[in-house]
């Protein structure tokens, strides 16, 4: 069978997607395992219609030490300074459902507009990475190689002949110590 459908009245699994050819296709001729990379293509994740977390939305620990804030890490009384019960209760909510809601409305107005800064700000840091940095180191490397070659033979054609030479000339000097009181 070279692909396409099967024939009717026959029972024989397909060896291979019926849309592959056994000799390859035209993109990747002779290539009889294509069926399984486009099996592992489809099992790949694609990273924009991936499922978000709404119940943890900090996976990576990235605020644990910023902005974990409570009222009762602002707003302490000491014992023998206490404030009435009700008014206490009072500033606890004020305080809770204040910073709640705040922080929802500065997320409504501003978090949308900031998403897409810092998505444009780290695409073009990818960018710059990817096409000027690594280029550029890549390309110092392979430059500074032929300088170090050259460097490197000028070093033992010019100086080690000069070193060895005054290691002879100071190798039988004898240096003695005593010490007198």
């Amino acid at each position: 069978m070279t692909g396409g459908l099967q024939d009717e009245g026959t029972d024989e699994e397909f060896i291979q997607s019926p849309f592959i050819r056994k000799e390859g296709n035209i993109y990747k001729p002779n290539n009889k395992t294509m069926d399984n990379d486009s099996m592992n293509e489809k099992a790949l994740e694609d990273v924009h219609t991936k499922e978000i977390d709404l119940v943890n939305r900090d996976p990576k620990h990235l605020n644990d030490d910023v902005v974990k804030v409570d009222f009762e890490d602002v707003i302490a009384e000491p014992p023998g300074t206490y404030s009435f019960d009700g008014v206490w209760k009072a500033s606890f909510t004020t305080f809770t459902v204040t910073k709640y809601w705040c922080y929802r409305l500065l997320t409504a107005l501003v978090g949308i507009p900031l998403a897409l800064v810092w998505g444009i700000f780290f695409a073009i840091l990818s960018f710059v990475h990817i096409w000027a940095v690594v280029p550029c180191v890549k390309s110092y490397l392979i430059e500074i190689h032929c300088v170090s070659r050259v460097y490197s033979i000028c070093i033992h054609t010019f100086c080690d002949p000069f070193f060895e030479a005054m290691g002879k000339c100071f190798s039988s000097i004898r240096v003695r110590t005593t010490k007198e009181v």
